[in-house]
């Protein structure tokens, strides 16, 4: 095999050619033809043997000539590179004029660079540096290699070359036609054929031995197509860009991600001018968003405003907004850098038909992630195998890891743009019948998880209620569900809604209550909860069972009432408990009876309220339901305490302490100690006001000792809302010691309370604010607490709990002295009380007026 010529080296001197004459090339000719009649002549003439011999032998010498003189006049020209006006190859790109942001991935780079400086001095058989960056399509890759080459271009004196592989494309560029391109560009003549890549791969590595050259290649398919482009001089760099990753030996990997919201923003205004965007900076960042933060949507969008000068902002984000149409305004034309559904077009094309048809079903669902098991359902296959073809679309980066949820689960998502590229293919190409089987299979596979957790977190809300025998798997099982819920509320409330949208009624209605007994357990995501418990109703009126429809009216009672809408949530209870009796289904109707006197509670009929518990607790008895029998025991405690009857109150929970510690229910018993602390504390403060300050104190620490065990059990089970009830009921028990501890209390509870969305637990805390800065002696403090527990009450349209705020703010404007300020919150709360026939409170308040002069 014949290879270039020479190597030119600027580094050693090279050796002088041979001069040769110009009359050789005669010569040569003349001897070739007295040569070849010479050889004729032994045929022609019959001369002696000895004359033969002597006329083959100058024959011979005459072509010796010949070969001599043609060999030295086939000495190659000099390479390019030994011309004086040979200059290094620089093919780098050159840098957009919109560059923007990657300020971090930047610093990044020239970090790793140093480091390879570094090292390579350090050791002469260093390898070269590797950079590797890849993502999605239209990300930016290309742009920040680009810009970082032109920043080291000074560090390469002996050139840059730069190949567009064209790996997203059917046919890439071969690793052959790269290199006899860069050996080109540096100077070698390649007089015949190399041969293949083992010997051009030889020729390479030769050439770029002793130099320090920048090497580009762009758009890499996989790992295969560049390996042999990478030298081993390790005085070169070579950088790298692909959509997935390329796996390589030695190289810095970099995942380039999306534009920040910030760094979108600057881009829209490079390209549709600064003034532009700061004028209506909201739909700036809208367009962003709905770009996915993907660079390339966010250039299109651009070039759109720039070159369309009468278009507002919110006149393209208008356009956006439809999904439906969103990547047709996210095309220019129908070239990788001018579409987005063209660069997403060559990532799906590159995926096998299994991953194609996994990413299509994917985007019919409508969560905002998805554990790997979906995956599965989706191709009606096996969870490993499911998980194996999320983990391929993750590498064409087609979907991308959300992270590891609560459960410990990890989590996928599609891009934004993704999922609607896939949904449009969906739509086109599927049959319908498939994509809805496909959704039904995910939606099912939710309603058995959700109902497995459900009935781990609180089994007494499915059925009569048992034993717990072994109370620390009860407790580890009931904490796994929690988990399981705040790791999936947000695909949940999203499969909810796809089933109705779907009127996938039976699955709307199993998915809802498994997600309202989750969330009335944990007594948590109130909007949620609300929402979902009004779609259980809806679809519970469309399966036409009248069962399925009361128990999904009792699990709108208890969401409602407990945002304090109790009259809704007692109509609710009051038809259920119609339902249920006439089916006979006399567990189902204590439960009815249950929910309607703790509505009538919360909303200060007391006296009624009191009959309905009664009647419930009985109920229960009869049914051989010690749980729920124990739990409305409890309940009616709480109302005897409203009702000054806490001699009343301490037995019933003392009965029911005795069922849960039985049954070894700690959560039960937690629940009960915290009342039974509140029912201490009330006796307290009875026992003050007569003047019985020692059995006062006695209380008090009791009191304080129930709810802190109490808030503790709770702490340690991570059960926020429950710790949050039990610290606001600590800092209620009005002990004049440890007022500022209470007030601590309360404000924790106010935190908790509030980061839970429970905008009526939140209201309860200001109120038992407002009632400790008053203890305090700070009545300025306490009006303005009480204030805002008015207004939050009224707002939630809980009668009851205003009329309570109001009557403690008359009284706190009473122990400041201002006896005319306290009337008209006296007068309002009278009014209330008087409208829902709460006998106690009207007497409570009209004590007070008088104190006012009224």
């Amino acid at each position: 095999m014949s290879g270039p010529s020479n190597v030119p080296d600027h580094r050693s001197p090279r050796p002088a050619r041979r001069s040769v004459s110009l009359a050789a090339p005669a010569a040569a000719g003349i001897a070739a033809a007295v040569a070849s009649i010479l050889a004729t002549s032994l045929d022609v003439w019959d001369l002696p043997t000895g004359a033969k011999i002597g006329v083959t032998v100058l024959a011979a010498l005459l072509v010796g000539l010949l070969t001599w003189a043609t060999a030295g006049t086939r000495t190659e020209k000099p390479a390019v590179g030994d011309s004086p006006s040979w200059r290094p190859p620089d093919q780098w790109p050159p840098v957009a004029a919109h560059f923007t942001g990657r300020t971090e991935s930047l610093a990044e780079l020239r970090q790793v660079f140093a480091g390879r400086r570094r090292s390579r001095d350090a050791d002469e058989e260093a390898s070269p540096l590797v950079v590797s960056v890849y993502g999605r399509g239209g990300v930016g890759k290309s742009m920040i290699i680009a810009r970082f080459g032109h920043e080291i271009a000074d560090r390469f004196p002996d050139g840059r070359l730069y190949a567009d592989l064209r790996g997203t494309v059917e046919a890439p560029v071969q690793p052959e036609e790269v290199l006899i391109g860069f050996l080109r560009a540096l100077g070698v003549r390649l007089t015949t054929d190399p041969g293949g890549l083992t010997e051009l791969r030889k020729l390479w590595l030769t050439w770029t031995k002793g130099r320090r050259i920048l090497i580009g290649l762009d758009n890499a398919q996989n790992g295969d197509q560049v390996k042999d482009l990478i030298p081993a001089e390790p005085g070169c760099t070579v950088m790298i860009t692909s959509r997935q990753p390329l796996y390589l030996l030695n190289a810095y990997d970099k995942r380039l991600s999306v534009f920040s919201e910030a760094q979108g923003v600057e881009l829209l205004a490079r390209l549709a001018g600064d003034d532009r965007v700061a004028s209506d900076l909201e739909s700036a960042q809208e367009i962003v968003r709905m770009c996915d933060h993907l660079p390339l949507a966010i250039s299109i969008c651009g070039g759109r405003l720039a070159t369309r000068e009468k278009w507002t902002l919110r006149e393209l984000a208008d356009r956006l907004r439809d999904e439906r149409r969103r990547l047709d305004q996210l095309e220019l034309a129908r070239r990788l850098d001018k579409s987005v559904r063209a660069s997403l077009q060559l990532s799906y094309d590159d995926c096998t038909g299994l991953q194609r048809r996994l990413l299509r079903l994917l985007g019919l669902l409508t969560a905002p992630d998805v554990p790997g098991w979906v995956a599965g359902e989706l191709l009606a296959t096996s969870e490993l195998e499911g998980a194996d073809q999320l983990e391929a679309l993750i590498d064409a980066q087609l979907a991308e890891c959300s992270g590891v949820d609560f459960s410990g689960v990890m989590r996928y998502r599609l891009h934004d743009l993704v999922r609607i590229f896939a949904r449009e293919l969906s739509v086109s190409g599927d049959d319908d019948g498939r994509r809805r089987a496909a959704i039904e299979r995910v939606l099912s596979g939710y309603r058995r998880r959700a109902e497995t957790a459900a009935m781990a977190r609180w089994p007494q809300d499915w059925g009569r209620s048992g034993r717990n025998t072994d109370p620390v798997s009860t407790t580890q099982a009931q904490a796994s569900a929690a988990d399981w819920l705040n790791a999936e509320r947000l695909s949940l409330v999203a499969a909810v809604n796809q089933a109705r949208s779907l009127e996938m009624w039976e699955l709307a209605w199993g998915l809802g209550r498994a997600f309202s007994s989750l969330c009335h357990s944990l007594r948590a995501y109130w909007s949620d909860w609300h929402a979902v418990a009004e779609i259980g109703c809806q679809a519970a009126a469309h399966l036409d069972d009248p069962r399925i429809l009361g128990i999904a009216l009792l699990d709108r009672a208890a969401v409602t009432g407990g945002q304090g809408s109790h009259q809704a949530a007692r109509a609710d209870a009051e038809r259920a408990l119609e339902i249920f009796t006439d089916l006979g289904e006399a567990w189902w109707a204590a439960r009815a009876m249950r929910s309607i006197g703790m509505s009538l509670f919360s909303d200060g009929s007391l006296d009624r309220g009191q009959g309905y518990l009664i009647g419930a607790i009985t109920a229960f008895k009869g049914e051989d339901d010690r749980w729920w029998s124990a739990r409305t025991q409890r309940n009616l405690a709480e109302l005897r305490l409203a009702q000054r009857r806490p001699e009343e109150a301490k037995e019933l929970l003392e009965d029911a302490l005795e069922v849960f510690k039985h049954d070894r229910n700690r959560y039960s018993e937690a629940q009960t100690l915290r009342a039974y602390g509140e029912v201490l504390g009330a006796n307290a403060r009875a026992l003050r006001n007569r003047g019985e300050t020692r059995a006062a104190e006695h209380d008090f620490v009791r009191a304080g000792f129930s709810l802190e065990r109490a808030a503790e059990a709770f702490r340690l089970r991570g059960e926020l809302w429950e710790e949050a009830r039990c610290l606001r009921a600590a800092g209620e028990v009005g002990n004049p010691a440890d007022g500022l501890r209470e007030l601590a209390y309360v404000r924790r509870a106010t935190e908790m309370l509030t980061a839970l969305g429970d905008s009526w637990g939140v209201a309860r805390a200001e109120l038992s604010a407002g009632r400790a800065h008053s203890r305090l002696g700070r009545p300025h403090e306490a009006q303005e607490w009480l204030q805002r527990a008015v207004h939050a009450f009224e707002d939630l349209g809980d009668r009851w709990w205003m009329a309570r705020s109001l009557r403690y703010l008359g009284e706190a404007h009473l122990e400041a002295g201002d006896r005319e300020a306290a009337v008209p919150p006296l007068r309002q709360a009278q009014d209330i009380y008087r409208g829902l026939g709460n006998q106690a409170g009207m007497g409570r308040t009209l004590e007070l007026l008088r104190r006012a002069g009224e």
